[in-house]
């Protein structure tokens, strides 16, 4: 090839590129078309422009390093908006609950709260607690459904097995999963500092249990709890994929074993945004308890009863970097939160619950709730 012609084919890109340049422009490469099938994951009562939304919803399921994207349900307005699953999944899918179950629980204890059965402001009804001397005995319901009760639970370990969460899930805990969270020491005084704690919602769980029976049988516990959700919440509400695991000694894992369709977590997220109602207007837990569940606690903005706010963070929490995205969405946004990348994403003033079920990383899901973020921002606040 002659020098001629080498520049001959390089004149036409240079001069257009001189061109853009002299204009003050540059070139944008537009993304790929969407295929059929990433389009026809919208509804037509999108209540957002379709095409962008579509490529919003693709985006959570095929862009690299934001994880395993496997169902996606948006309902906007009580709506249908888009529902899309990925390879190996359904609408008949049921999927893991990790930490989303702590919020169900915590609507658990509202309705026996409202049934008369429970005090939040009185000392936990726990008998290990109320023995003389026992500094236990100042924790109320309301510090353990914020999470600030003092008592010494870890989260996470390094290594892995001195996580209070997995001792007590899988190694020493196992059998009964409540009397060993209940019998760690206070490491804070009750209600000075939040600490995250699946074995706090344990501790619920069993309250709650023994809330609706007098029995130490596991199977009486068991029947009490299951029947009291189902009739109650559950079958209300259309969850009837729901089901939920307890330990040998009859306890609601209640911090983190329930499994539900994307459809059904939807419907639980649509109760929330709708004040404790079903879809036919039945008040099924009061208003007020709602209102409770998602106004900050005293020791963490971004935390209420059980479930996480989209507050911006104190200065005691900020090291520990939002789960959320305050500057993205309104405050009123709130979220269950579940282990690699569970979330039922529900914003009141959008009108939009969001369900994002699959397997993130914890280096992978600041990327991917941007991703989350995009879509809910294409709803806007009324």
């Amino acid at each position: 090839m002659t020098d001629r012609t080498t520049l001959l084919r390089f004149a036409a890109p240079v001069s257009l590129i001189t061109a853009l340049a002299a204009c003050g422009g540059t070139a944008e490469i537009a993304p790929p078309p969407l295929s059929d099938e990433a389009l026809a994951v919208v509804t037509d009562k999108a209540g957002a422009p379709k095409d962008q939304l579509a490529r919003q919803i693709d985006d959570l399921f095929t862009k690299q390093d934001l994880g395993e994207t496997r169902a996606l349900v948006l309902m906007a307005d009580g709506e249908l908006a888009a529902e899309r699953y990925s390879e190996g999944y359904d609408a008949e899918t049921r999927m893991i609950s990790w930490s989303m179950a702590k919020t169900i629980t915590a609507v658990l204890i509202g309705m026996l709260v409202a049934d008369g059965k429970l005090t939040v402001d009185e000392p936990a009804p726990i008998a290990m607690w109320q023995r003389p001397g026992d500094p236990r005995a100042e924790i109320t319901l309301r510090q353990l459904l914020h999470m600030n009760s003092g008592l010494r639970h870890t989260e996470a370990g390094d290594p892995p097995y001195d996580s209070s969460e997995v001792r007590m899930l899988f190694l020493d805990g196992r059998d009964d999963m409540a009397r060993w969270a209940k019998e760690q020491p206070l490491e804070a005084e009750p209600g000075e500092n939040f600490e995250y704690s699946s074995n706090t919602t344990v501790i619920l769980a069993d309250i709650a249990a023994s809330a609706l029976t007098a029995s130490d049988d596991p199977d009486a516990r068991r029947k009490a709890v299951d029947d009291y959700l189902k009739e109650r919440l559950f079958e209300p509400l259309g969850m009837a994929s729901m089901v939920a695991e307890y330990d040998a000694s009859g306890t609601l894992i209640g911090g983190s074993l329930m499994h539900a369709t994307a459809r059904d977590w939807a419907k639980f997220g649509e109760f929330m945004r709708n004040q404790g109602r079903s879809p036919d207007g039945e008040q099924l837990v009061p208003s007020r308890w709602i209102s409770a569940m998602i106004e900050s606690s005293p020791t963490a903005p971004q935390y209420g009863f059980q479930t996480w706010l989209n507050r911006p963070l104190g200065a005691q929490n900020a090291e520990a970097g939002h789960p959320l995205f305050p500057e993205r969405a309104p405050a009123s946004l709130f979220s269950l939160i579940g282990h690699m990348g569970q979330y039922v994403l529900v914003s009141p003033e959008q009108g939009v619950t969001m369900v994002r079920l699959g397997h993130s990383t914890s280096a992978q899901r600041p990327a991917m709730l941007q991703e989350a973020a995009d879509v809910i921002a294409l709803y806007p606040a009324r």
